[in-house]
């Protein structure tokens, strides 16, 4: 053990300001990303003012983009908390091991959603067209979501390696760095948008170019980042390809419920696109906006659970119960204000936002509607988001995944079923409170259990 190692702030920084600290440079860049999203889908509608099916293909690829950032974001987790864990304890030759097995994982990763953006788009969006009547709508559509997905997956190893090494230094409590790989990233895909779109001509395609691009500078970045000022952990390229099964054992086994439950977003925005397909085609649309605003909300939240994850691991590997305690209660109190916030400017100014996409009237109003209804929710979501990543952050992921599980396939899509048999696509957006009542309850008993056999039995030592 090597006891000049420096002493990491995690475990001595007082939380209030250890959580900004972590979290603040987090929740910047994360904005920054929602910005980009947003900018991308408002360059994209306004690639043709006679129909939405150029933003309708975008908001039908989302599936399968969220699919493989589950996989990245959620192997980024496992790595995480493990990392954090083992630098806790003081165990850096094991530190570094899990950054080098976590850095081979992305590239295995980036490998599979390569090939599945060969071979699997087209039949991807025929699918989600198949009760499409218009056939000249469904070929568009197709032809839209072709052109963006298949580049967004083909060149996805910006992505992967992207998250993997801002991984490594989220969990050695550099945030500021990826503070900038992020805001970075996000600001050169802000600026080909419009070039690659416009200028260019390149429609759907050039928004996918502008994707990739943020993402591979913000990934070499991150790396340069990780090799020239992360003095705690070293990735060893050499045995890259020697990877531990003992590591990644482990690592999967905190990262697999997180990626199982960020997978299920994936199925069930698929899901919900297709019932609210069966009802008006123009309601994917509007699915598929609110998707990109509601980011500008939860992303900041995500920005605070990434820094409150490496918080508690570390400090349950240093045997800390009292930081845990502290760092949840700070944190759920900080998400409550951002989403009461964001629910606020939702429910008051949903015209002026929406504004920004230039809808036809029809999906205007509709957008409006649920808007309102949807939002009721995020106060709510604010502490279930808490919980859950408490849980991961404790080895304790797989509460995580029954509560995105529960929610999101046992309770939302049939209710999202069930209130489209009124005929009425306006009531599916009910759906949405409903299921994050339940979420609430279920995390809440899983914190009552986590805290009695976990975080009760750890000596307060402070």
């Amino acid at each position: 053990m090597n006891s000049a190692q420096p002493q990491n702030k995690m475990g001595v920084m007082p939380i209030d300001k250890l959580v900004i600290s972590m979290s603040a440079p987090m929740m910047v860049s994360m904005l920054i990303q929602a910005l980009y999203n947003v900018v991308d889908s408002i360059f994209v509608a306004r690639i043709t003012d006679l129909n939405d099916f150029p933003l309708r293909a975008v908001s039908m690829a989302f599936p399968a983009q969220s699919l493989m950032i589950a996989v990245s974001v959620g192997t980024g987790v496992g790595v995480n908390a493990l990392l954090s864990r083992r630098l806790g304890a003081k165990d850096f030759k094991g530190a570094n091991q899990v950054a080098t097995t976590g850095v081979f994982l992305a590239f295995c990763s980036y490998l599979v959603f390569a090939l599945l953006g060969i071979f699997l788009v087209k039949p991807f969006f025929e699918v989600q067209v198949a009760d499409v009547a218009d056939a000249v709508e469904k070929v568009a559509i197709i032809e839209y979501g072709w052109q963006y997905l298949s580049i967004c997956m083909i060149a996805s190893f910006g992505i992967f390696f992207q998250i993997i090494f801002e991984r490594l230094l989220q969990s050695t409590g550099k945030t500021l760095l990826t503070m900038c790989t992020q805001g970075i990233g996000a600001i050169v895909n802000i600026i080909f948008d419009p070039i690659f779109i416009f200028v260019f001509d390149l429609g759907v395609a050039g928004a996918a170019l502008a994707t990739v691009l943020g993402q591979i500078v913000a990934m070499i970045l991150a790396i340069i980042f990780n090799l020239k000022l992360n003095k705690e952990v070293k990735v060893n390229f050499r045995s890259l390809f020697k990877a531990d099964g003992k590591t990644i054992l482990a690592i999967y086994g905190i990262a697999l419920p997180s990626i199982i439950m960020q997978s299920i977003g994936s199925v069930m925005v698929f899901t919900l696109n297709k019932i609210l397909g069966s009802l008006d085609g123009q309601a994917i649309t509007v699915f598929g906006i609110y998707f990109k605003l509601q980011s500008f909300v939860f992303m900041p939240v995500m920005g605070l659970n990434n820094g409150l994850v490496p918080i508690v691991a570390y400090n349950y590997g240093a045997e800390n119960r009292k930081r845990i305690i502290q760092t949840v209660k700070c944190a759920s109190l900080y998400a409550l204000v951002i989403m009461t916030v964001g629910m606020a400017i939702i429910q008051i100014f949903p015209k002026p936002i929406l504004s920004l996409f230039n809808p036809p009237e029809a999906i205007e109003q509709m957008s409006i509607l649920a808007l309102r209804i949807i939002s009721t929710h995020f106060v709510l979501a604010a502490i279930s988001i808490v919980l859950s990543s408490t849980f991961q952050a404790l080895g304790k992921a797989v509460f995580s995944m029954l509560v995105s599980i529960a929610r999101q396939l046992v309770v939302l899509l049939p209710a999202a079923f069930l209130l489209s048999l009124t005929g009425n696509v306006n009531n599916v957006w009910w759906a949405f409170p409903i299921a994050e009542v339940m979420s609430l309850a279920m995390c809440l008993i899983f914190f009552v259990y986590i805290y009695k056999k976990m975080i009760s039995k750890i000596p307060s030592n402070s």
